[in-house]
């Protein structure tokens, strides 16, 4: 989980493929009128994101009750958005997140840098995301430490990053 150009996707896949499981991306969950909305620099409402983030804790439901490891990249940026990932655990009880098996680890990276990444991006036409959307991101973000929600800081390298990702879900 993070802000958009915190890395999420491209640690996601090496963590699957260190894991050995399913990746599966949250931005291909996305209506094509999210995605234009984004796009065109419009943040998008609860309303918009409420059948998004459903659809990937019905894809993740899946996983659970076929017994199979996913990594999932999303923004899940408030805590009621993890909650209703959360529900894919149909034992999960709210507000018990240690027993939960849907865990989160939040990349977390300076401002700048994000910044930096996110306009390489738009630049390259790799993202649909503009970078005059990070800071309604950031103004959404937040992380009740109830949660207990694992950081990693996504300036380290890449397979620093998963390393430290791997131990983070060894100790949840």
């Amino acid at each position: 989980m993070g802000v958009s150009g915190s890395g999420k996707s491209t640690v996601a896949q090496m963590l699957a493929k260190s894991l050995g499981c399913m990746f599966v991306e949250a931005d291909d969950f996305h209506s094509r009128k999210n995605k234009e909305k984004m796009r065109n620099g419009v943040p998008l409402s609860d309303t918009d994101r409420f059948p998004w983030l459903e659809a990937l804790r019905d894809a993740i439901r899946k996983n659970i009750n076929d017994c199979e490891m996913v990594t999932l990249t999303c923004s899940a940026l408030q805590k009621k958005y993890r909650d209703i990932l959360r529900t894919a655990d149909q034992d999960y009880k709210p507000g018990n997140y240690t027993n939960c098996r849907v865990k989160f680890v939040c990349l977390e990276a300076p401002v700048e840098v994000i910044a930096d990444r996110m306009k390489r991006r738009s630049e390259e036409g790799m993202h649909f995301m503009p970078l005059s959307l990070l800071q309604s991101q950031l103004d959404l973000l937040q992380i009740d430490e109830a949660e207990g929600i694992a950081k990693a800081d996504a300036t380290m390298s890449l397979e620093a990053i998963v390393d430290r990702v791997l131990v983070l879900l060894r100790t949840a």
